[in-house]
């Protein structure tokens, strides 16, 4: 019997997914479940370097959402067509699915999607901001009271910096590339996005810790009762009504604020696609396998199970979500008018380059600061590299 080797990051549900699918295979073939290290990076390393050597073992892979160009333009996946392409069309949000296409072709089938939300505390604040300035405006007007006032939210320089700055430039109808991803563009909503990050990080209202907070961090420091505004990912809901019941009963979510009055934030997206390597010896087994891991009945279970929201849109109305997803409205409402990391094969190059010109947010001088990263993120285009 064929084995296909399914290589994806630890999610506690899946195994019983995949021997779902291997049960629904019925005999022809047998999915194994290959667990990555849970580190993006590392997770990246392993796959890039068994693909850069051809390797045979490997048939579908997870892929975060910032990977599909590079995997892609490097020839290492394989492209859904015809009925394979339609069938993952088919119902898939527009924002996951544009995530998993490179010039025009599809090359995976997103199967969970994310996106962060503004959490705030209703003992503080009496209707969550609509705006970064009124956002501000709130916390400074907490602080003269004494009361806890903090934003809190990832300022590491990382990846998440790069989430942050990308949700603002997209709120501001700015972009950092062209559409085509060959160019550096850092337009007037790029400077207005600097403007804000600059000044959101010298208000005031920030944790001292906010230059080297990542995820977890920060929820760690909301949780603790120091915040009265979070921007984070849904992970923290439900983590923060196991460990803090009482301060979680007072929380609350809402869409990640805008930068104009009136005009709605677009929220940075993240997840996870499923691609064929064009080295497996079963391809048309792999992309079956693939097809049934990320189905909506598949995705409605990881969804309850695991806390990562689907990228079927017709999963968010089934009743039991409104348990699993008390926010899922809100979840919904940004995924229909996403905002998309730069998408090139060059991605973890710019990446790097915009972390590193954005920290310490402190820092930054706003056109200054735009036309060095476009300058360096031209360079990094340029020389684009796939190897680690």
């Amino acid at each position: 019997m064929p084995e296909i080797n399914f290589y994806y990051p630890p999610e506690q549900s899946l195994a019983r997914i995949v021997d779902g699918c291997t049960a629904q295979a019925d005999g022809r073939y047998r999915i194994v479940y290959q667990v990555l290290p849970r580190s993006a990076d590392d997770q990246r390393t392993q796959m890039v370097r068994r693909l850069a050597a051809e390797d045979t073992g490997m048939d579908v892979m997870g892929l975060d959402v910032t990977w599909t160009q590079e995997f892609a333009s490097a020839k290492w996946i394989l492209p859904w067509t015809g009925a394979r392409r339609a069938e993952v069309e088919r119902g898939t949000l527009a924002g996951p699915l544009e995530s998993a296409k490179y010039q025009g072709m599809l090359y995976a089938a997103p199967k969970n999607t994310n996106t962060q939300l503004l959490w705030y505390r209703t003992d503080l604040v009496h209707r969550p901001p609509a705006t970064w300035d009124e956002m501000i405006a709130m916390a400074q007007r907490l602080k003269s009271g004494r009361k806890p006032y903090q934003v809190i939210t990832m300022g590491a320089q990382y990846e998440g910096l790069v989430v942050l700055f990308n949700t603002l430039v997209a709120s501001a109808g700015g972009h950092i590339l062209n559409a085509e991803g060959t160019r550096a563009v850092l337009d007037a909503g790029a400077v207005k996005a600097l403007s804000v990050l600059h000044r959101f990080a010298t208000s005031g209202v920030t944790d001292a810790s906010f230059t080297n907070a990542q995820e977890d961090e920060a929820r760690l420091r909301f949780q603790a009762g120091h915040g009265a505004f979070q921007l984070n990912w849904p992970f923290v809901y439900p983590a923060m009504a196991k460990a803090a019941p009482e301060l979680a009963r007072k929380v609350r979510w809402a869409r990640y604020p805008g930068i104009y009055p009136g005009v709605p934030s677009r929220v940075t997206i993240g997840g996870t696609n499923l691609a064929v390597s064009r080295f497996s010896p079963h391809p048309d087994l792999a992309f079956e396998a693939a097809a049934c891991i990320r189905s909506a009945e598949n995705q409605f279970y990881s969804g309850i199970t695991d806390g990562v929201p689907p990228t079927i849109e017709s999963v968010y109305s089934r009743p039991e979500m409104a348990y699993a997803y008390p926010m899922r409205d809100a979840i919904l409402a940004e995924l229909k008018e996403p905002a998309i990391r730069p998408r090139t094969p060059a991605y973890q190059n710019v990446s790097t380059v915009i972390s590193a010109l954005l920290s310490p947010p402190s820092a930054i001088e706003p056109r200054r600061t735009a036309d060095e990263m476009r300058e360096s993120l031209q360079e990094a285009l340029e020389s684009r590299g796939v190897l680690p």
